[in-house]
């Protein structure tokens, strides 16, 4: 894949992340995740939708209607026509990086215990893509989802104060752009409402994205 994948440039605005972060980033469709995967240095383990992370009919449906449809605004015929050859070099990759998978409702639980497991267990960073796509994947982001405060609540109890880490990548020129951890407990104080916290971060994730262009210097 790095044959048709140009390499990307990790920059980081402290030290580069070691072990047990969470690390949020967006998605910026397939391209985010491809360059982590790729390209980090640092061994991560993404979380991903349950349904990518199933057989193969139920990700094609997936991954043909809701991903290339109904977030990057592929044509249906077009998105079902082409899922038919990606689909399954999807569910290899998939079985290849092994993500949590990002489940709904009350099985969530089961989400954030496995992620538990591997933070406390193996020291494993986790990368998470919490942006509100609703309209697709934008390059100033609306909104992140606030569901990863429920896994920092549980660290929290369980004696672990998850250092975040805000990643931003830009397309345009394949620069990953990484902030330096905050804990989540400092996070906490300063954003005691959920929904203000998880503003914050996106905004940050947002600047992060105007930095280190080459107009600016």
């Amino acid at each position: 894949m790095r044959v048709f994948i140009k390499k990307t440039e990790f920059i980081y605005l402290d030290e580069p992340f070691k072990e047990g972060c969470l690390i949020m980033s967006n998605h910026e469709g397939t391209k985010a995740p491809l360059a982590f995967e790729l390209y980090c240095d640092t061994p991560v383990r993404f979380w991903g939708n349950e349904e990518m992370n199933s057989g193969i009919k139920r990700l094609y449906r997936y991954q043909s209607k809701v991903f290339y449809h109904g977030k990057l605004h592929w044509n249906l015929f077009l998105a079902r026509l082409f899922c038919l050859i990606a689909a399954p070099l999807t569910h290899m990759f998939y079985q290849g990086i092994k993500p949590i998978s990002i489940r709904a409702g009350f099985n969530l639980k089961q989400t954030i215990s496995d992620t538990i497991e591997c933070v406390k267990e193996r020291k494993e960073n986790i990368v998470i893509f919490p942006e509100d796509s609703t309209k697709g994947y934008l390059p100033v982001l609306e909104g992140f989802h606030s569901g990863f405060i429920i896994l920092c609540e549980r660290c929290l109890r369980e004696g672990i104060d998850l250092p975040i880490v805000i990643g931003y990548f830009r397309k345009s020129d394949r620069k990953y752009i990484f902030d330096k951890p905050i804990k989540y407990s400092t996070l906490k104080e300063m954003y005691p409402n959920k929904e203000d916290l998880a503003q914050a971060l996106c905004d940050r994730c947002n600047e992060l994205g105007t930095m280190f262009k080459e107009e600016n210097k």
